[in-house]
């Protein structure tokens, strides 16, 4: 559950210590709440890549989060998936993320089957990576009859620790 932070106190500055003058020292009621702060941004996920595709009518082939250097850590892989073109007969769509911790891993959603433009998935993964690995997304893409279907997913990586 996300804390909050108190509201920002009502002195910002001491009172001036002579006339017409402000010592221009923070209060301890605000030095503490920007501690808060910093600690609460410290603590906050850092997204470091997304990605959109949109009117997709194929499957993706695996695609490397653009990412100029993985530090090993905690991630967080999510992804929202909308069908926006439903097929003529019947449809298929799977997402799936790839990473590396000491061998290489795979989790993939479970399939979107409902061929309506109201279906929709998303799922989120939290996965270990090992340094300099690359952390990838797929999609496996299936679709009969004469109308294809087509669809929109974004992805998106958040580094936790």
């Amino acid at each position: 559950m996300a804390t909050q932070l108190a509201a920002v106190p009502e002195y910002v500055v001491e009172t001036p210590v002579t006339q017409n003058s402000i010592t221009g020292r923070v209060t301890q009621a605000m030095r503490y709440w920007l501690l808060s702060l910093a600690d609460r941004v410290n603590t906050t996920p850092n997204r470091v890549a997304s990605a959109t595709a949109v009117t997709q009518a194929a499957s993706i082939s695996a695609t490397a989060f653009s990412i100029l250097s993985v530090s090993p850590g905690l991630y967080r892989l999510s992804m929202a998936a909308r069908i926006t073109r439903a097929a003529s007969s019947s449809s298929s769509l799977i997402v799936t993320f790839g990473w590396t911790q000491a061998v290489a891993c795979t989790a993939a959603s479970v399939a979107m089957t409902g061929n309506t433009t109201a279906t929709t998935g998303t799922s989120s993964v939290l996965v270990r990576v090992d340094q300099d690995s690359s952390i990838t997304y797929a999609t496996t893409y299936a679709s009969s009859g004469g109308t294809t279907m087509q669809y929109r997913v974004d992805v998106t990586c958040e580094q936790i620790l």
